[in-house]
Parts: structure tokens; sequence; C-alpha cells
């Protein structure tokens, strides 16, 4: 195969926040730079940042940036030597590598047999095996007994929670694995799954990997990244605070990533994933599994079991135990915080492998503590149902880098997005990566915390209010974190709003004060006076606003003794204007600063983030929709119907399932009846809020036949 060592411009075969983090090494390094775009992206922040963009017809990842043909085109046409995948889409496609290899161009990243050989989860498992890394056993999803429960369904061909579904009923098996293998296909372009045992409170750790064509391999520490959501990451940290406190486990893991890199002559940045487990655990879990896949009972020394293991399977006492899950012959989601702790640029590592440099002998030592968090435009709350729409402002306090390599403790945004970008349902949802690095965890920890609930996030609901219950919860610090985190502790209440009721009545107060600021700023007569001034006592003036909290309705006056509200005694108005309201509550003054988009009102205090829906004082007729009616919970595309008009239907059966951002949706009946609308069919394009179905409750049926 021809490589090319002398690198100009490079084209990023991505999208959002990634390709913004590949630019932004390569212009470091005195590179020219290459965007494609779908049609979904045409504003998006990596196309004008780009020195060439080129057009990729179509929306959909299969019309687009899975189509490897067309962005190798696009690299001739731009004059591109390089191509960059990025994670994701075509990343770890070795068919892919080989043909920009044989187009003459450098590939970054590894070599496309590489790639193959990890490409198949199952392989992947086998190659493993054999170089004595200890793995979980793969069952045959066509063999699963009710033995076997829980197991957990993954696509063989990618990863990030596509294609991936926790099955505790046997009964759920058929359905389940149709789904994934649907979401495989639209993901990877591969239906493929497996399954095998899922450990329910497992802790998922990964070694980064460097390898140059010169046979250096570095291990460069390892992350944690346990919490997750839908099998994909949420916080990831650098290092692993159960790695921190067993002895031996760190060489023993660095140990296994190497010996994986070398039985598969890896070249560039990847990653071996692990799930660490508790020996009594893992001995229900793995016992069984052929020697080709690494057993517990009577494993040989080379396949890693787990009683009486040799040091050389990397997999022995309790406590300390781990077992091969998959390696990504890319770059990972969470690469910065191994960047925070080594000082070392991965991406930049890349591009001088990529054309023939040499690693030096030994890396450099990690130090500190680094945390990132994924900030999704989702509702936790709802099922972590994707959101769609502006993003009108996301700010942080203060002056943070973005796509740097931090000089020291601080903070760090990687984000796919700007002030009045448009988030689609085309893809995944993350609009940033925060990320703080300090000397200690418990410091990482506080400083993200403060940094996100001071951001001014607006426009889309996000996730932020329970990255920060996490980040402050206990058993988070105490560093007592598993896959469950999330229902151990109840998402319920680690995605409750930050702000509570009576911040959140305050907060609506400073939002009617600033309404009332703002009406005065444009008015053409008495622009002077207060908001409903009259020369006698008069009634107060009053706004309604919807919360997450409920209800609030703000009645107040402005009079010459100053601010009188209802149910606010003693409250002393300082100032307000349209966008910053000053209140003395208690003696204590407190800036709430606010900003309103239609009827979206958000405030922004010490009390922390409030969104607020303004009530219209009257509703427009045509706003009514039919009681029963399910609607859209997002813009998206009906795949399948699971029931026609004068079915009955119980409550939560399935009516319907949408497609959005690159996920499946089910949408329930909301209770017992009989389906008596169903405007839509498999292949409609729905919008947010579109009445999808009518199911007329059973008692209302009974009353009508009476």
């Amino acid at each position: 195969m021809n490589r090319s060592d002398t690198v100009t411009t490079v084209l990023v075969a991505n999208r959002g926040e990634i390709a913004r983090r590949v630019f932004a090494s390569c212009r470091r390094a005195g590179l020219g730079t290459v965007a494609v775009f779908s049609d979904a992206d045409a504003d998006s922040p990596h196309v004008t940042e780009a020195d060439v963009a080129v057009h990729l017809p179509g929306t959909a990842p299969a019309d687009t940036y899975l189509r490897g043909e067309a962005i190798i085109a696009a690299a001739r046409t731009a004059g591109a030597d390089a191509i960059h995948p990025g994670y994701g889409f075509l990343s770890e496609n070795a068919e892919f590598a080989r043909a920009v290899l044989d187009a003459g161009l450098t590939w970054i990243g590894p070599d496309p047999d590489s790639i193959a050989r990890m490409g198949s989860k199952v392989e992947a498992k086998k190659i493993m095996a054999d170089a004595g890394v200890p793995v979980l056993a793969e069952l045959d999803p066509a063999a699963v007994t009710e033995a076997d429960l829980p197991v957990l369904i993954k696509a063989s061909a990618g990863g990030g929670g596509r294609g991936m579904r926790v099955v505790r009923d046997l009964a759920e098996l058929s359905d389940q694995l149709a789904a994934a293998r649907r979401e495989a296909q639209s993901a990877f372009g591969d239906p493929t799954v497996f399954c095998e045992r899922y450990l329910e409170t497992g802790r998922h750790i990964e070694v980064q990997v460097l390898a140059d064509r010169h046979g250096t391999v570095w291990a460069v520490g390892e992350r944690e990244c346990s919490i997750q959501r839908r099998h994909q990451k949420v916080v990831e940290e650098a290092p692993s605070p159960l790695v921190d406190a067993t002895p031996g486990m760190r060489e023993r893991l660095f140990e296994a990533a190497r010996r994986a890199a070398h039985a598969i002559d890896y070249e560039g940045a990847g990653t071996v994933e692990f799930l660490a487990t508790g020996a009594s655990e893992a001995t229900g879990n793995v016992a069984g599994a052929s020697e080709a896949t690494g057993n517990v009972a009577g494993a040989s020394e080379a396949t890693g079991n787990v009683a009486g293991a040799s040091e050389a399977t990397g997999n022995v006492t309790a406590g300390g135990e781990f077992f091969f899950l998959e390696m990504n012959t890319r770059l990972q989601v969470e690469h910065p915080v191994t960047e925070c702790t080594t000082g070392l640029d991965l991406v930049d590592l890349q591009l001088q492998i990529a054309a023939g440099g040499r690693l030096d002998p030994e890396p450099p030592p990690a130090s500190g503590h680094s945390i990132e968090v994924r900030l999704y435009a989702e509702d936790p709350a709802e099922d972590w149902r994707p959101q769609s729409g502006t993003v009108h402002r996301l700010a942080l306090p203060g002056r943070v880098p973005e796509f740097e390599v931090l000089p020291g403790p601080g903070l760090r945004l990687d984000a796919g997005v700007e002030d009045g970008s448009v988030v689609g349902v085309h893809y995944d949802p993350m609009l940033a990566k925060v990320i703080a690095y300090a000397p200690t965890r418990d410091r990482a920890a506080r400083m993200l915390a403060t940094s996100l609930t001071r951001a001014e996030v607006h426009g889309l609901r996000t996730n932020r209010d329970l990255l920060v219950n996490v980040l402050r919860h206990p058993e988070f610090l105490a560093g007592n974190t598993d896959t469950a985190f999330f229902d151990t502790h109840g998402l319920a209440t680690l995605a409750a709003p930050l702000a509570d009721a009576a911040a959140e009545s305050l907060s609506a107060l400073a939002a009617a004060l600033a309404d009332a600021a703002a009406r005065r700023a444009t008015a053409t007569v008495g622009r002077g006076l207060p908001s409903g001034w009259r020369n006698l006592p008069s009634q107060p003036q009053v706004k309604r606003y919807d919360g997450d909290h409920g209800e609030h309705e703000v009645r107040y006056r402005l009079t010459r003794h100053g601010l009188v509200a209802d149910g606010h005694p003693g409250i002393v108005l300082v100032a307000h204007t349209e966008r910053r309201v000053v209140l003395a509550i208690d003696g204590a003054q407190r800036q709430f600063h606010v900003a309103r988009y239609g009827d979206t009102v958000h405030v922004d205090s010490s009390l922390g983030p409030v969104r607020l829906r303004a009530i219209p004082r009257f509703v427009e007729p045509s706003a009514h929709v039919a009681a029963g009616s399910l609607l859209a919970p997002m813009p998206g595309s009906v795949i399948r119907i699971g029931a026609t008009v004068g079915d009955a239907v119980d409550a939560g059966q399935p009516v319907l399932w949408l497609e959005a951002m690159k996920m499946e949706h089910i949408v329930k009946a909301p209770a017992a009846g009989v389906l008596t609308e169903l405007p839509v069919a498999v292949g409609t394009q729905v919008e947010l809020g579109a009445v999808l179905a009518v199911v007329t409750p059973t008692e209302s049926t009974d009353t009508q036949e009476k």
C-alpha cells in the first residue's frame, strides 16, 4: 500500500465537535483543513472554520458521512492529501481506510488490517483471548436461555451505544434483536449483532494506547467511563478512582492494553476497553465460556482465567479483575481527559505517526485529575428524550479555552455548536464536552460542577442539571461509580432541577420585572414611568409562567415606596432592566440575568438556572388538541406501526416507533382504550408536537355506546 509521509492539508471525514477538534491541532501544526458537510450541516461551525468545505448532498448519514467514495472525491476536489476520520461514521471502516490509501492519500489512523481484525467484536474477542487478554464469553443470540439472562445485545461493527440493548426477559429477546439490528444498520451500515452476559454493576475502564510503525507502543493512562446512559458515556475521568485504589491494577491494565496493540500490529491512537468487576459477579457471568474466549473455571493460562490466572493474563485478585470489551481503533470522545493529565496533544501525535514519526521510548508520566462531562440536548427526566431546535446561548463563566491542551489547572470547552446553531434530528444530540483539570479529583469535580451551574445554556433542554447533581453526589465524590449509577441512585433524583421551587418563584418574579422593563424601553408614550403606573392605587400587574416546579402567577406593583410583590414580602428591587434584575432578599443582593426567546425565558442566578415558559393571556383555539392525542416528542420519521385504527390498546402499549438522532423511540398509549385516529404511516416525517395518533379511553367509548 502506498503511504505518503508528507501531509499538507487534512480533510476530516466527520462533523461537529470532533471536526473542530482536529482542525484546531491542524492549525497549530500549520496544516490546511477541509470540511465535508451535509444539507443539515450547511451552517455548522465546523464548515465555517475550515479553509475549504465540500458539500455532500443529502441529510441521512448513509447519503453523506457514510459514503466513502464521496469523501475521497471531496478530498481530491479540495486538494487534501490526508484524511482524518474522527470518531463514529467511517472511523473504524477498514474498507474506507484501504480506499483512502489506494487513492494515494495519507490515512490518519491504523492500518486497515488492524481495523478489520478489531472491526468485528466477535473476532476481536478471539484474538484477544489468544493474546492472553481476559475476555467475557460471547453468546449466540439464537442459543440464549433463561439461565443466561440478563444479556447485552451489541452491534459488532460500532459503538457509542448504537445497537445496544439489555434484555432481562427472554420473551423480549426477538424484538430487541430486531431493533438492535435496525439501529446498527442505520448507524454503521452493518446489522450484525451478538450477545454477552450483562454485568449489572461493572466499572468501565479503558486504556489509551499510541503506537508508531517502528514498534513502540505506549499505554498513556487509563480512563474511567462508568457513568453511562443508554450505554453511552456521560462522565469520564482520568485516572480511574478504582484503579487508583487497587494496588497493581494499573500495571496489569497497561500490560493487557499493550498486548492487545501488539497482537494486531497496531499503529496510531486507539483505546482498549475493559469491564472491571468483583470476583463473585465475574464468576457468575463468565463461567462456562469456551477456552477461545476465556472461561473462569478451568481456562488455560493463555485465555486469562480468573481462578489461578498467571500474571501474564492480567486478571487476578478480587477488586482488580477486568475483561476485554472491545478495541476502538480511533480517537475516543473522552480523549481530552488524557490530554489534560499527560500534556499530550493526541491529535497532533496522530498526525506525526501518520507521517512516519517515532514515539519516544516511554510516554510522559500522568499527573493531576481530569473530569469530562458530555452536555447533551436531551431531557433525562423524560427517558433521555433527545431535543432539537436552536441553541440560543452556550457560554461558560470567564474565559474558557476551546480545543486546547491545558497548560495547568482550569476548564476546557470542546463544542460542536455556537450561539444560534440549530440541532436537528439526523445526528447525535451532543452539544459539547466540558472538561476540568485540577491537582485533585475533588477540586476538579467542584470546579466543573460550579462552572456548569453558572453556565448560560439557553434554548434547548439539556442534561446540565443531571451532570451537576452527579458531580456533587457523595457516592461520586467517594469514587463509587459503576454502570448502574443512575439505577442505583435514582434517575428522578439525579435529574432534579438545580433550582428549587422557591428559587424558581423568585426567578419568575425577576422575569416579570425584566419583561416590564423591556416593554417600557420600547414604549412610545410615558417611557419613563414605571410599569403599570397609575395616579391612584390600582390592581397589581399579573404575569404567569410555567416552570419545572409548576405554574407561577406573579402579582406585583411598583409603588412610590418600591416593589410590592405577592408572596415575596420584604424584597427590595435594587435595579431592573430587560436583561438584569437585582433583588435584595433578607439584606443580600442577588442578580438575576434574564434572556427571552419567544415564549421561553431563561433566568440565571446564584440560586440556579431556571427555564420558564411565558403563558399567554389568550390561547388560540387551533392550539387545542383532542384528549388522548399522542404527540411527536421530537421531529423524526415513523419507522414502524404497532396497531391499526379500531384496535383496543392497553396503557403503555407501543403504538408506533420514531427514528430520530440515530436512535429508535417508542410512542406508547397513554391509557387503555381504542385507537381511533392514525394520521401517519411508515415513512411519514413528523415535526415536534404533531399528532401521531389518538387513543380514546375505554371510559369514553363506553359512554358513547350508551
